[in-house]
């Protein structure tokens, strides 16, 4: 039977000219003394009535040479309820994948293979975490949560039921292995690495550089592009890639900026399959851009320059330590609590999102909170540009791209860091150190009122949690960051920097597409769309569907006895009864947003309990409807999307965007089913973006831009829940002498 220990991996393989799909199963830690017999079977996700079964023969048939320990001993519970629980298992059902985990799914997936030819030639693009059905996750969570918690349990016909575990040392089985016919995975480090290193050695490219004046192969930089879909020639029947062509000026410099000369003029195309050039040409000699005396970011004389002088140490500094409470992957902060997630696909994941509101206990607000892709445009039509529309996420894997931060610089004050680990495209095991930063920062001013009568004032700084991670894509850098604050805020927030991506310009020409940076250099205009997964379960138990979505707009009201001082507005309210009407775009003149209600508590005044998706800054595409991209990338013709909750549905362009010639493929496809929302387990897709118009002081590497949104309680508590939080005890004033004094609280005083 399934059980809360049992994880499920699916391994994306590349073998020969097929891609092949397969989940492993996996038991690892002891097995706790079960207190009941369970009543019923947690359901297998290979036994999942929605998933589609393919008719595709397998390349590795699904078997199980492991046999069942026996069972453990059993204890009778109380007929009135569990009372007491033994708590063997160290592991939630949630947690990302261990390097012993992947090894194992590696292992058991290889030795399946039909032959040593097929096992030899396995290639490991992914393996992640198949996570369990939401009944075992309420199952496990009432099992971690110190205290246990009784009243988290699922219902079933029998009562509340605890399962036993395959126990034992960590072992795997085959599930189920299905070709996906017409796919392409993911790209993979090792992938670029060898088709740079391919398109180096192939002597025509050497002759075609050579007629721009290099012959160092070791300036030059190769950055793989997936070709995406434009026509039949990018068919997935063959892996391609076009690659980006840069060349550096010293080759004796690793840190210089290499992407200030692009190479232009050039036509590559890689099969990445088998990795060979399968088409050259040198269609165009575009001399090469002079070296730009501006071009490095290095520090100080190592860029040609000097740094600042006046700035002085800012530290932070917690000499009690943290206020948060971290004890694996489950988070503890002041009245917040929520498990830490990790694919290499998504990155960042937040789950299990709840917050303790006194009497009323744990209250849900999320089950899954994640950033499931990005698509990058841009909007120059000439070649190489029009083909560059990247979905970092589907295409390249945004947490495989992660990398391991800094403390003091990514992070500051009391920094709790979190592992990652992957596979590589051997099968071996990488880890990132450090991937994962949780630390809390200040935030300015929560709160403050002054008494003008008495001189009294009341004020409470603002602290938040912040839970972050860094990827970085060729050029460019984002940060994904979850902010939570005292007030019941969650904040979703996306950092952008990097190094544009450029052009090269003949002498005298200029395009309008783009921004002039520097001389032979112009940065083309682009944009980025980002899409924000959010499985809610606003005040929802385990097991309940009990939210629906409502829209927002503030109406002026018309003139008449109503409104005699023109003066009237109101907000008006709509609920999004099915998929088709929740097809939704942002309106900043009407102030829109969208509350995710509750439909069955209530606060004090009587009113549904809600949390609203608040807009930040956003933008549409800027492309024809007939854009190529946007067959693979539907999604982004509307800024809010709802569905109702389906296991299989969990990426907005379908699970292998790459090379994707099927048009609306994913969620314009799944909404067409016009599910009822009225009352259901909501899922909400938010696409917010931003328009880049390049600028000057966007170079040599970009300063931060910001783009995100907000999670807001409204109506969810009966007040504001800031209020209770403690006067800063540490309030003093410094003195121009150094000396530091405690402030006079009564300004009247003080002025008396």
């Amino acid at each position: 039977m399934a059980t809360t220990q049992e994880k499920t991996t699916p391994c994306c393989l590349q073998n020969d000219t097929t891609t092949t799909t397969t989940t492993t199963a996996r038991s690892s830690l002891p097995p706790p003394q079960p207190l009941r017999k369970p009543t019923k079977d947690w359901p297998d996700p290979s036994q999942d009535p929605t998933r589609k079964s393919s008719s595709v023969p397998t390349m590795i048939p699904a078997f199980d040479t492991l046999t069942d320990p026996a069972p453990a001993n059993t204890a009778s519970a109380s007929s009135k309820g569990i009372l007491s629980m033994v708590r063997a298992q160290t592991s939630h059902p949630l947690d990302p994948l261990s390097a012993a985990e992947i090894s194992v799914a590696v292992a058991t997936v290889r030795a399946a293979g039909a032959t040593p030819e097929v096992r030899d030639s396995m290639r490991f693009v992914e393996v992640a975490l198949v996570e369990p059905a939401k009944s075992v996750v309420a199952l496990a969570d009432a099992y971690f949560f110190p205290p246990f918690q009784p009243s988290l349990l699922p219902k079933s016909k029998g009562g509340p039921v605890i399962p036993t575990t395959r126990g034992g040392h960590h072992r795997g089985k085959v599930i189920s292995s299905n070709i996906v016919p017409d796919v392409q995975p993911p790209m993979d480090a090792v992938e670029y690495a060898e088709c740079e290193a391919v398109v180096k050695d192939f002597p025509l490219f050497r002759e075609a550089m050579k007629r721009r004046g290099i012959e160092d192969m070791d300036l030059v930089m190769v950055d793989a592009w997936c070709v995406g879909y434009h026509s039949d020639a990018d068919a997935p029947s063959r892996r391609l890639a076009k690659p980006l062509i840069f060349c550096r000026t010293e080759s004796d410099c690793p840190m210089e900026n290499g992407y200030a000369r692009p190479v232009e003029g050039i036509h590559v195309l890689v099969d990445m399959q088998n990795m060979v050039l399968i088409e050259f040409e040198d269609r165009k000699l575009v001399p090469l851009p002079p070296a730009d005396p501006l071009r490095n970011y290095t520090p100080g004389e190592t860029r040609g320059g000097v740094d600042r002088s006046d700035v002085k140490p800012l530290q932070i500094i917690q000499p009690e330590g943290p206020s948060f409470r971290v004890n694996g992957n489950f988070v503890q902060w002041q009245k917040w609590n929520f498990r830490v997630g990790f694919t290499p696909r998504e990155g960042l994941i937040i789950y299990s999102v709840a917050y303790i509101d006194g009497s009323r206990g744990r209250r849900p607000v999320a089950h899954r909170l994640s950033f499931v892709e990005m698509v990058v445009p841009y909007g120059d039509p000439n070649e190489p540009h029009y083909r560059k529309n990247a979905f970092d996420a589907g295409e390249d894997g945004l947490g495989k791209n992660a990398h391991s931060l800094k403390k003091g610089c990514d992070c500051l004050g009391y920094v709790k860091y979190f592992n990652a680990h992957f596979t590589n495209f051997n099968g071996g095991v990488d880890t990132i150190e450090n991937c994962v930063c949780l630390h809390e920062e200040d935030h300015g001013l929560l709160w403050k009122h002054h008494d003008w009568r008495t001189g009294l004032a009341e004020v409470r700084r603002s602290r938040r949690l912040t839970v972050s991670f860094i990827c970085t894509v060729a050029n460019y850098e984002y940060g994904f960051f979850w902010h939570f604050y005292q007030d019941g805020k969650i904040e979703a927030e996306v950092k952008l920097t990097g190094i544009l991506s450029l052009g090269a310009l003949q002498q005298g020409e200029a395009r309008k597409y783009g921004t002039t940076i520097a001389p032979g250099l112009y940065a083309p205009v682009h944009q980025h769309f980002f899409v924000a997964r959010m499985d809610m379960a606003v005040d929802c138990k385990p097991g309940e569907a009990f939210n629906q979505v409502v829209e927002v707009n503030l109406k002026v009201e018309e003139p008449g006895k109503d409104n005699v001082h023109n003066n009237a507005f109101y907000a008006e309210e709509e609920l999004l009864r099915s998929e088709m009407q929740a097809m939704r775009d942002c309106n900043p003149l009407s102030a829109r947003h969208w509350i995710i209600r509750n439909t069955r508590n209530v606060n004090r005044t009587g009113q549904l309990t809600g949390y609203k998706l608040v807009p930040g800054s956003n933008c549409l595409p800027l492309a024809g409807s007939e854009a190529k991209f946007l067959r693979r990338a539907t999604f982004l013709k509307h800024n809010l999307w709802v569905t109702p909750y389906a296991r299989d549905e969990k990426y907005p362009g379908g699970e292998f965007p790459n090379q994707n010639p099927r048009v609306g493929e994913g969620l314009a496809t799944w909404v067409k089913q016009n599910r009822s929302l009225e009352e259901a387990d909501i899922v909400l897709w938010y696409v917010f973006g931003m328009t880049h118009i390049p600028r000057l002081e966007d170079w040599p590497v970009m300063p931060v831009e910001r783009i995100g949104f907000m999670l807001m309680p409204h109506g969810f508590f009966n007040c504001s829940p800031a209020v209770d939080v403690p006067p800063n005890a540490s309030d003093v004033e410094i003195k121009d002498n150094g000396m530091a004094v405690k402030p006079i609280q009564n300004e009247l005083l003080a002025k008396l």
